[in-house]
Order: C-alpha cells, then structure tokens, then sequence
C-alpha cells in the first residue's frame, strides 16, 4: 500500500521542529521505542482531541490511543521494533474517546536518525 508521506518529508525526520510537524496536513507522533511520545503535531491533537502538552511524555499504545493496543497496529510497532525494520503503512479506525475516524497509518522508523514515527492522515 502507498504511503501518503513525501519522500523530502523522510529526509527531513532526523531534524524535524515541532513547527514543520504542525505545518503538515497530517498526524505526526514521534515515539520512542517503548511507544512515548516525543513530539506531537497539531493536526493529531485536533483528530483525537488530545491537547499536544497531555500527550508528550505519555504512551501512545496504552495511555492517549488505547484502541492502537493490539496486534495489528501496536503488534506491527513492537515487530518492527525487535527488527528494527519499520516501514507499514495500513487503514485503521481510531475509536476511543471519538467517533469511529476511517484512517491511513504509516509506521516509519528513520535509520538515519533513529527516530520511530507515526503519521496518521483521515480517509
């Protein structure tokens, strides 16, 4: 399945500012590899209501998207993770705490700079 992400946008993870992340038209979650949160865009806080300073520093997977915990979409994470080979892209729908939101996700871990992300763009 084709991502939605640009190839110049990739190129740029390494160095990316909360700034170019909200700029996007598109969630962009950057986490570690236990699923915290590092950087949120405000595109995903308005998709899931979740303001940007509740959601860094808290897990994606078990404490702001609990419904991303189980095998298809945390299971790829953790998979991608021990592998440390991440690049899925896959429909989803978000359902906790919103109603059922139609979604592309793309998991991406950037070997250049090391950095595990999650892009999430409304169908």
């Amino acid at each position: 399945m084709a991502s939605f992400i640009e190839p110049t946008f990739i190129n740029k993870l390494g160095s990316l500012s909360q700034n170019e992340a909200d700029a996007q038209p598109f969630g962009v979650v950057k986490v570690d590899q236990m699923g915290k949160i590092l950087l949120y865009n405000q595109f995903e806080s308005k998709l899931a209501n979740v303001p940007i300073d509740t959601a860094v520093g808290r897990n994606f997977f078990t404490e702001i998207a609990i419904c991303t915990n189980n095998k298809l979409f945390y299971g790829k994470f953790k998979e991608g993770m021990e592998k440390k080979e991440l690049d899925s892209t896959f429909s989803y729908v978000f359902t906790y705490k919103m109603k059922p939101t139609n979604v592309m996700i793309h998991l991406y871990l950037d070997k250049a700079s090391n950095t595990n992300w999650i892009f999430v763009k409304p169908k």
